[in-house]
């Protein structure tokens, strides 16, 4: 480790920024957020610094650097373009043991401005040392997506509660066995969804029974997108990671399931064609008597919940036995997987109007509204439809489509081994039986297919097997 990571506080204390350009007033702000008392030291300002000034937030004066102007500081930036003063800077305030910060200079600084993540009072801090400043901003992004904002206002809570705790659980090992619970539970996860007048009063029942055991029982039902793990919302990998044991379906790639937590149980309940590893009543009843037993439950299921998807019904249920759950939507698979194909759904020149349907194949036929699904200016998109796309064209053809409607069919859509087929509808059958597609498949109609030709823009890994017909 080659710095110490420290956090100073500067609130009313006198930092001196050098330099008034734009790097100047990054900083400058960046120390304003930390309520320091800034004074710019630079004969001329950017204009956002000059209305700084005029509303009293920064003192400036105008003046090249002068030493003596570091006097009484607690720390100093130097964020000139003249590298001669950024040294002199450098060596004045070094003499005087005040700690100094020279931008792009990392030998002249005796401390470095980090990365930050700003969760406030929590505060995440990303560092190079100077070395590459670039990638530590990368790695903020990234911690970005994993800390919501809302741990700003569970820290808060805690704060307000921390002195309680402590008179009610007399040991650290006890306060920190509590505190881990609350972070992890049933009562933060009120906080992340807006609900703190509901997360104080289980907190204060909470440590009037010293234990918070009867609020751990929760459902998550969880949309986990098209399969794409960077189509998740970030809920939905934040209740992935605390998650006990997933309960998850067959549409969940393998990807967005390596995303669950390491040491949660997995238990599948996939559904293929003719073949339920659990029947939906079942997968109801598994979920009621896992939350019963006191765990975090992540109901995983590619695409969105809501949308084909049978979450009404499992809502129902848990409901129905006073089962805390939350519902997190995801990226359903027509909307990924039109956008990964280059296919707008909508389009004011091709289609006013979109219709999501299923297309099941049962005793050889599929049963539809299919006057519905032939109107004009309209796209329709058909889930599960791939074992049933010769009745389904037959069909759309019988009721009034035209038969060179455009259309396609998108195997694995958004992953890498994407593989689309594009035809009308009077050849897609063949078109689809030659490519060899496999479920599950998206079936999309209409127009707008017409303008994959122009729009396709996705080329995974597996471009060289994509076939348009």
């Amino acid at each position: 480790m080659e710095a110490l990571p420290i956090f100073i506080k500067i609130s009313g204390q006198r930092c001196v920024v050098i330099g008034g350009g734009e790097v100047a007033t990054r900083k400058v702000k960046l120390l304003l957020k930390a309520n320091a008392d800034v004074i710019v030291i630079a004969p001329d300002i950017t204009l956002e610094l000059s209305d700084l000034v005029e509303i009293n937030k920064v003192s400036h004066i105008k003046e090249s650097f002068s030493p003596r102007q570091l006097d009484g500081s607690i720390i100093v930036v130097a964020a000139t373009d003249d590298e001669a003063i950024n040294a002199l800077v450098s060596k004045e305030a070094k003499s005087r043991n005040i700690p100094v910060n020279v931008v792009d200079s990392p030998d002249l600084c005796s401390f470095t401005m980090p990365s930050i993540v700003d969760r406030s009072p929590i505060v995440i801090a990303i560092s190079s040392s100077g070395a590459a400043p670039v990638l530590a901003r990368l790695i903020r992004s990234k911690i970005e997506t994993m800390i919501p904002i809302a741990y700003g206002r569970l820290a808060n809570l805690a704060r307000d509660y921390r002195e309680k705790v402590k008179e009610t659980f007399g040991s650290s090992q006890s306060r920190r066995i509590f505190w881990e619970d609350v972070f992890q539970g049933s009562i933060a996860e009120q906080v992340f969804s807006g609900r703190e007048d509901v997360a104080r009063k289980l907190l204060d029942i909470a440590i009037s029974n010293s234990e918070i055991k009867s609020f751990h029982g929760e459902v998550y039902l969880v949309g986990g997108g098209p399969g794409d793990p960077d189509l998740l919302t970030f809920r939905a990998l934040r209740l992935m990671q605390q998650c006990d044991v997933c309960v998850y379906d067959k549409l969940v790639s393998t990807k967005v399931l390596e995303l669950v937590r390491r040491d949660a149980e997995l238990i599948y309940v996939g559904k293929a064609r003719d073949q339920h590893t659990l029947p939906q009543q079942e997968i109801n009843q598994l979920l009621v008597r896992l939350a019963k037993e006191g765990k975090r439950v992540l109901r995983l299921k590619g695409g969105d919940p809501f949308i084909f998807g049978r979450g009404g019904e499992e809502i129902e249920t848990l409901m129905e036995n006073g089962i805390p759950f939350q519902v997190v939507p995801g990226i359903t698979a027509a909307n990924g997987v039109a956008s990964y194909a280059g296919i707008p759904l909508t389009h004011r020149d091709y289609a006013q109007t979109c219709i999501f349907t299923t297309g099941h194949l049962k005793d050889g036929t599929v049963e539809l509204d299919w006057e519905t699904l032939v109107h004009p200016r309209q796209t329709v998109v058909i889930y599960m439809g791939l074992l049933g796309v010769e009745v389904i064209c037959k069909k759309l053809i019988q009721y009034g489509l035209a038969p060179e409607t455009p259309a396609a069919v998108i195997q694995h859509g958004t992953l890498p081994s994407q593989k689309v087929v594009t035809s009308d509808l009077e050849n897609l059958y063949a078109a689809v039986s030659n490519a060899n597609l496999k479920p599950p498949s998206i079936i999309i109609v209409g127009d707008v297919v017409r303008l994959r030709a122009k729009l396709a823009w996705f080329e995974g890994e597996g471009s060289s097997h994509h076939q348009d017909h």
